[in-house]
Order: structure tokens, then sequence, then C-alpha cells
């Protein structure tokens, strides 16, 4: 067996308001709970479990390969929800997106501070 990623933990101050966000900006569903976690099922088979935390949040990083085809409806979704997004992960270049690696990427916060990314190129994939 190869060693895969198969969830990992997303801290939020409202899991269910988190989780929505990003199912519905990503054209995913929300899973039913599991324990004090509500998934979000990404289709490569790992799942961002969010889970409620009365404390100070820590931003955490979250980047998804998507075609060029999800790209436009997700950036769409970005676009038409108002939000800021950036070129890159410093938040320096606000309302564009970049070309790296031959592709498209863009970085957007969650309702947390959760700096999120999609590209449709993996890093270091030339082009």
């Amino acid at each position: 067996m190869t060693v895969q990623l198969n969830h990992t933990i997303v801290v939020a101050r409202d899991k269910r308001a988190s989780a929505r966000f990003l199912a519905d900006l990503l054209g995913l569903d929300v899973s039913p709970p599991y324990g004090p976690f509500l998934p979000v099922e990404i289709p490569n088979g790992v799942t961002l479990d969010f889970m409620d935390s009365p404390g100070a949040i820590t931003p955490q990083h979250y980047a998804f390969l998507v075609s060029e085809e999800e790209f436009d409806e997700i950036f769409g979704r970005i676009r038409e929800a108002g939000l800021t997004y950036w070129a890159d992960p410093f938040h320096s270049r606000p309302g564009e997106i970049n070309h790296n690696d031959g592709g498209r990427g863009a970085y957007f916060d969650d309702p947390d501070g959760h700096r999120l990314e999609i590209i449709t190129r993996p890093y270091g994939s030339g082009g």
C-alpha cells in the first residue's frame, strides 16, 4: 500500500458555516456528521473534517488542484460571492490570478482566515 493522506482536521469557529463555505465554492457536498466532525470529501478521497473550536484559530493553508474547467467554475463562484482573492500567498497582489507553471491559480480566505488556493497545475510541473 502506498502512503496517502486520508483526512485532516480543519478547526473552525462554526464548523457548519465553514464546511458549507468550502463545499459551496468547490461544488462539493457536506457529509453527515461523524462524531464532532463535519466532513467535506474531496474527489481524490481526502476528507477535510471541520471541527468547532472555542479558542483562537491558527490559519492553515489548503490547496486544491482543479481542472481548467473547474477553475472557471470555482473562480466564478468566488467572484460572484464578492470574495477578495489574490495571485499570491502573501496577499500582495489583490484582484489578480497567477499563471505559475503555465496554469492558473488564486488564493482566497475562508471565514476563519484559513488560506485556500485553487491551482490548475502542480507546483514545479513547468509550462
